[in-house]
């Protein structure tokens, strides 16, 4: 949508033909990313990086990598 406002096209007629609220595209304007999207990613990256480096593992490695990988907090969604 940027690249539309910067082509001049008002960010409020762009929202209304896509159908979406202003609000929440400027909500992820201020902070695209969230801490919890970023840590998930991290996640993400290190679960890959342990299938890749041993794929004939299964999910037992992965789990004990991701125990590894993350934090306390971000544990509890797993």
């Amino acid at each position: 949508m940027s690249e539309l406002a910067a082509d001049g096209i008002p960010v409020a007629v762009t929202c209304r033909v896509l159908k979406l609220a202003r609000q929440p595209y400027y909500r992820w304007l201020a902070a695209p990313i969230g801490a919890r999207e970023l840590e998930e990613a991290h996640l993400a990256n290190a679960l890959f990086d342990a299938h890749r480096d041993d794929p004939e593992f299964g999910y037992r490695l992965l789990a004990d990598e991701a125990t590894r990988a993350v934090d306390d907090a971000l544990r509890l969604t797993l």
